[in-house]
């Protein structure tokens, strides 16, 4: 994915409006049992590998799926990407659509990776809608 300056920015002013997570913080607090961590990739990017207990709903589709995936506004949701910005926009926006306990994974998957997260690897599908 191409990093341009106006992605960039555009993603930079999204962190200014969401809450942002770091792997060490969910070793040290580890997500509510209700939590929903979302990958918010591709569907490629999914498929070589993700977090051991995400769904799938992309970047390109979540807006239009989220309501009937997850219909109450207060569940937390975790959302993560590659690096951190893609899943800065996503929470951003579920905040917008009135959702109250959104969070964004700094880093994404290659922090989630780095540390030693459970992860299902490529060609496995695991819990995707």
């Amino acid at each position: 994915m191409s990093n341009t300056s106006r992605y960039l920015d555009l993603a930079a002013d999204a962190k200014k409006r969401i809450r942002e997570v770091t792997v060490e913080e969910l070793e040290r607090t580890p997500l509510s049992p209700n939590a929903v961590i979302i990958d918010v990739r591709e569907k490629d990017e999914w498929n070589a590998g993700h977090a051991a207990s995400a769904i799938h709903l992309s970047r390109g589709v979540i807006e239009s799926l989220i309501e009937d995936k997850i219909p109450a506004l207060d569940t937390p949701i975790l959302c993560y990407c590659a690096g951190g910005n893609r899943s800065a926009l996503v929470a951003d926006n579920l905040t917008k659509m009135g959702y109250t306990d959104v969070a964004s994974l700094v880093g994404g998957f290659a922090q989630w990776q780095k540390l030693r997260m459970p992860v299902v690897p490529g060609g496995s599908h695991g819990m995707k809608w």
